[in-house]
Parts: structure tokens; sequence; C-alpha cells
């Protein structure tokens, strides 16, 4: 019996439920920890960042429109197929960071139990971003929590993908929907994700997946006008300021970046970091 040609994987871009090319048909070399070449991931464009922001904004009205029981439901369903395909994930983080397979069996694993844990949440954050307030005179005045809209995320460049998870779950359970530009030296779990969340029951355009350099797609991201906020958890320190000043053309909310576990317990920070407040005033009867 003669030897059966490999069929290598072919990783495409993640924008609007499908499975694109880069626009420019642009493509670079992945490598693991050891240098070794893994696969050539789509090397997205200016233009692929302006078509996942449409499709954000496209999918921003349903999604922000379910249910929380609903985004919670979606949520999980998320982890049930990241859980069947484990060992995949297992393989393709050790490769990027160079990890045994019990070191990487670990970060898979609480990714996935990180998918739950904000599917939880979903329900939930109303508790702790909303309330009655007490107002001197006859009116009732309750505060609740809506999504900001849009959220550029730059995923972290080490962790590729607990961080990665860290940083899109809370965005998009709690409404919002999302353009991720996946971590520059090792995008391939974040780009099989993409294939995650299009066989679950996750709506196309509510998470979009970039990849490519990081600085070169940022930029216009910060610039957006129709980009409500970006979180700056993958940018370098210089980087990062510039993206700043960009996003404040049009008030951008802005996560800056900082020094993260993203082994520890997460807490409630980015949940509430792209959430607005709507205040309404009701007249008590008499």
């Amino acid at each position: 019996m003669s030897e059966r040609l490999s069929v290598f994987k072919t990783y495409k871009l993640y924008v609007g439920g499908k499975f694109p090319r880069s626009e420019s048909g642009r493509v670079y070399e992945v490598s693991d920890a050891k240098g070794n070449w893994l696969a050539n991931a789509p090397l997205s464009s200016r233009k692929d960042a302006r078509d996942a922001v449409v499709a954000a904004r496209k999918a921003f009205g349903g999604w922000s429109g379910a249910t929380a029981y609903n985004r919670g439901q979606i949520l999980y369903r998320i982890a049930e197929m990241l859980e069947g395909r484990r060992d995949q994930f297992v393989a393709e983080v050790a490769d990027a960071e160079g990890l045994s397979k019990a070191k990487a069996t670990a970060q898979v694993e609480a990714a996935i139990d990180r998918w739950v844990w904000y599917a939880g949440w979903s329900d939930k954050v109303a508790q702790i971003a909303g309330g009655a307030n007490p107002v001197a005179g006859p009116y009732f005045n309750l505060s609740s929590p809506e999504p900001t809209g849009v959220v550029a995320v730059l995923a972290p460049q080490e962790s590729s993908f607990l961080g990665l998870v860290s940083v899109i779950a809370p965005a998009v359970v709690t409404g919002n929907t999302v353009v991720v530009v996946a971590s520059e030296k090792s995008p391939l779990p974040a780009l099989s994700l993409g294939e995650v969340l299009a066989t679950s029951d996750l709506p196309g355009g509510v998470v979009n997946v970039l990849s490519g350099r990081t600085a070169e797609i940022a930029a216009p991201l910060a610039a957006h006008q129709d980009v409500n906020a970006i979180d700056l958890a993958g940018a370098d320190a210089g980087p990062a300021k510039e993206l700043e000043t960009a996003a404040a053309d049009n008030l951008k909310r802005v996560l800056r970046p900082r020094t993260e576990d993203w082994s520890a317990d997460p807490g409630t920070d980015r949940l509430l970091a792209f959430l607005e407040t709507k205040t309404v005033w009701h007249p008590m009867g008499v």
C-alpha cells in the first residue's frame, strides 16, 4: 500500500460567520516555540479590519437584544464544542507556547472552564452593575447595564488560548460584538476557535477573528468611527499609547494593557469594562 499524502490544514479568518482568506491574499509563516514551521496564517489587511467591523455592527442589534439567559446558553454551548475538540487545542497550544502536553492540557481545560464561568454571569451581571437608586421625590430610579457596542480586542501575545478566551468571553456575554486580533506569533488557536464558533449557536458577526501583524490591524481599528471600545491587552506600551490617542478621537472606551496572570481568578473587571449604565426615572403612583 502506497503512503498517502498529508492533508495540511488551511487556516482562514473568521468574519461575519464565514471563512474568508485575507483580502490581499497575503499569508505569513507561523512557527512553533522551537522555530519549526506549523502553518501559513492569513495576513489581514486594513480592508479585512473594516469588513470585520461592518459584520460586528450588523450583528450587534440581534445579539444585544437577545435575553441574557439565551446568551449564557450559547456561551455554554461553545464550551461544549471546545470540550469535544480539546485534543486539537492541546496540540496547538503546546506547539504555540512550547509547553508539555500536561501543561497545555491544563491551559485548555482552564479556558473551557472560563467559558462556562462567564456563561453563568450572563443573567447575573445586572445584579452587580445595576439597581434601584434612592432619590428625594415620588419616583422610582432604576439603573441597568447595557452593552457598549462593537469592541476591538487585541488578544494577549503570550497566552494564545487561555488569554484569548479571557478577553473575548466577558465582552461577548454582556451583549457586545467583538473584532479580535489574534496573537501575532501564535494565531492558530484563535483561528481554530473561529471554527468552533461557527458550529455553535453563536450568530455570525458576534465574534470576528483576524490574524496578522497586530500593529498593522490595530491602528485602523483604534481610529474606526464605528468601533465603540478597544481592549489593548495584546499591545506593547509604546504602540498602546498611540492607539489610545487614536481611540480618543471618537471617545472610545479604552482598557489599557497591564500585567496579567491569565490563570488567576478573572474577577468581574472585564465584565464591567464594556458596559454602559441606563437610568430610568418613573413616577410613583399615588
